[in-house]
């Protein structure tokens, strides 16, 4: 009967551990399963640049959202496993753009739909990809390499990042904010151009056209440039003598010469009412030629152009007569009279470098030409100091930290331009000199009292009409943030500069100086949230701390490689020149004082070759010391803490159990 009872108590008590320990698993699932629940929304970004937080921009853009979105983000996963190194390099990259798409699905609370593809071969999800016109990279005969996004909405409009480039990775977030942002947007942008260039073509009569064409003198036909922004947007013309700049979304002022004040009024209360604009002035506009009757009189008006009384609101001004060079960018062309080609100071050929790499408009340039282009200066406005206003200049295009100015006396210098008498005006600068700016900020009106314009006014007599002055007024301050982007040269927008004809082919983008142009449309088409979005920052942080000590380990060993270097050098010009005389005279050399001359010189190359290696291996040990010191440092990190927290909490059990020993004596 006691085995029994012993029998069944120890049944029941194994009952009870494995309940006990079954109720524990649950317990312990059901906490992760609401911890990982309640973790989406506790999310932490412990990154220094905030990769994986959203811009106040992107939160402001999926507030606007009405009507739910679908995002679809293709990435071939599962052919990945079969790709070489290159492609699985992608891996992070698409963690990273599916982690911030999932802060854009919190963000945006319901109104985005995240689905995630892996396109396998032959299925509806590969035909699919290939009919959103995603980019396909072949890496076996079956499998294929995509990754792309498509943004749907429910009234059909479908926008595409057709790859997801390494060199974009820098403007991840502004790219698919882009997209939201232009998919939800129906209306077609509506660009005005206002121009003292026919740009659009002259405005010809009936008469007039007739009459040329029996001449055969061709109609002025639209810059290429003009034609290819009608692809894409409604292309209208602005006035030089307009009062009021209305209907239009983007303005383009292009070389303002000799603006009536009613017109600089317009475009100063456009910009102001929060309009985006981009301005082109220009010292020299060489597209600006003189008519032949100009020529023959000798009355040559002015080819520049500059918008200075605006641009000093907007903390910007370019000097007349003044161009900006560079010998380290210099092109040759043939603008002198004899037709011959040659280095000319201020045709700039600007290269990777010379372009903002932080900036949408210009991160993935290479090629874009300038000539005779103007220098913009940074000037701060008194209105700016006196009320606080913050107006941020970003610069856009720039020269090397060789480039000047270079001054002129006379217009003539550069309508007939002498490359050599040009070049002996240049002198190498210190730093870059900017030609182009991005400006934002809430500007003050360059007109704050307003203007008086003479309107008409019927008298009595129904055939005559009278002129009166009227005062009008506007804004004298923004209301929301202005941007506006300033280029100091028209003629890389040009025909002669942005394109060039293949005959029957017709005209084609030559560099990347219309792409310039458009990057900057495209950017400010886009509404005040999306212009506010930066680049997430680099991916790849400089080791500043590990550079430092290669600059200085450098500077320590720099003279003493220097001279090792130049013994090296020295040893090799004299076994050249022993073996150059020795040549035809081998029988004679063998076991001479020749040869013995030449074994001396190649042991000390060869002593002053394992010198150097010895100096750049303590070199690289220095920085593999800091390497393994910092690493030391990170594993040991997080035990120390764990045990400091053990000691400390060892220590209070031991003073709370004192504590409860001497009170219970006590008692």
């Amino acid at each position: 009967m006691a085995e029994k009872q012993q029998i069944s108590h120890g049944l029941s008590r194994t009952i009870k551990v494995i309940i006990g320990a079954v109720c524990v698993l649950v317990i312990t699932f059901s906490a992760i399963s609401i911890c990982q629940n309640i973790g989406r929304s506790l999310k932490i970004d412990i990154t220094d640049q905030k990769l994986y937080t959203l811009s106040d921009g992107t939160k402001a853009i999926l507030a606007k959202l009405q009507q739910p979105i679908k995002i679809k983000l293709y990435y071939a996963k599962t052919a990945t496993l079969k790709a070489p190194d290159p492609i699985r390099y992608f891996n992070n990259y698409y963690e990273y753009v599916k982690a911030l798409l999932e802060e854009y699905v919190a963000a945006a609370k319901g109104m985005i739909e995240l689905e995630i593809i892996d396109p396998r071969p032959f299925s509806n999800d590969e035909v699919q990809a290939l009919r959103y016109g995603l980019d396909r990279y072949p890496i076996t005969q079956e499998e294929s390499f995509f990754f792309g996004l498509v943004v749907q909405t429910p009234f059909g409009v479908e926008k595409v990042i057709k790859f997801f480039s390494p060199d974009r990775q820098n403007f991840v977030e502004y790219d698919i904010s882009y997209l939201i942002d232009t998919a939800i947007t129906q209306e077609k942008k509506r660009i005005g151009i206002l121009s003292s260039l026919p740009v659009m073509g002259e405005e010809i009569s009936g008469y007039m056209a007739q009459l040329r064409r029996m001449q055969g003198q061709p109609l002025p036909q639209s810059w290429t440039f003009v034609e290819q922004l009608r692809r894409q947007f409604e292309v209208n013309r602005v006035p030089t003598d307009v009062v009021d700049i209305n209907g239009v979304d983007i303005l383009l002022v292009i070389h303002p010469k000799e603006l009536p004040e009613q017109t600089l009024f317009a475009i100063d209360q456009f910009v102001l009412k929060g309009g985006r604009t981009i301005v082109c002035v220009d010292p020299h506009c060489v597209v600006d030629r003189p008519n032949q009757m100009a020529m023959q009189t000798g009355t040559l008006p002015s080819q520049s152009s500059n918008l200075n009384i605006l641009l000093k609101n907007w903390g910007l001004e370019m000097p007349d007569s003044t161009f900006v060079g560079d010998r380290n960018l210099m092109l040759a062309a043939s603008l002198g009279r004899d037709g011959r080609a040659e280095n000319v100071i201020g045709f700039l050929g600007l290269r990777p470098g010379c372009f903002n790499s932080d900036n949408v408009i210009t991160a993935e340039l290479n090629q874009v030409q300038f000539l005779f282009a103007g220098a913009l200066r940074k000037v701060a406005d008194s209105n700016e100091t006196e009320s606080g206003i913050q107006i941020k200049r970003t610069p856009l295009i720039m020269t090397t930290s060789r480039g000047n100015t270079v001054p002129v006396s006379s217009p003539l210098e550069l309508m007939f331009p002498d490359p050599s008498k040009l070049m002996s005006k240049f002198f190498p600068g210190a730093e870059p000199v900017p030609m182009g700016y991005l400006v934002t900020g809430r500007f003050r009106s360059s007109f704050p009292g307003g203007i008086e314009i003479e309107v008409e006014q019927e008298s009595e007599d129904p055939n005559e009409t009278r002129k009166v002055k009227q005062q009008i007024t506007g804004l004298t301050q923004a209301e929301k943030d202005c941007a506006v982007v300033v280029f100091s040269d028209v003629d890389f927008i040009s025909d002669m500069l942005a394109y060039r004809d293949f005959s029957i082919f017709g005209k084609a983008v030559f560099g990347d100086n219309s792409a310039l142009m458009l990057n900057a449309i495209e950017d400010l088409t886009g509404s005040t949230e999306l212009i506010s979005i930066r680049s997430r920052g680099n991916f790849r942080r400089p080791f500043t701390v590990v550079e430092e000590i290669e600059k200085q380990a450098e500077a320590e060993t720099e003279q003493e490689v220097a001279k090792l270097n130049a013994q090296i050098a020295g040893f090799s010009n004299e076994l050249q020149s022993i073996l150059a005389s020795s040549k035809g005279e081998e029988a004679e050399v063998i076991g001479s004082t020749i040869l013995q001359k030449q074994r001396d010189l190649e042991l000390k190359k060869l002593e002053a070759q394992r010198q150097l290696n010895e100096i750049k291996l303590k070199r690289r040990e220095r920085t593999e010391h800091l390497g393994n010191a910092l690493r030391n440092f990170n594993m040991l990190t997080a035990p120390a803490f764990i045990l400091i927290i053990a000691v400390g909490l060892g220590i209070r059990r031991s003073i709370r159990k004192r504590h409860y020993i001497s009170h219970t004596s006590d008692a």
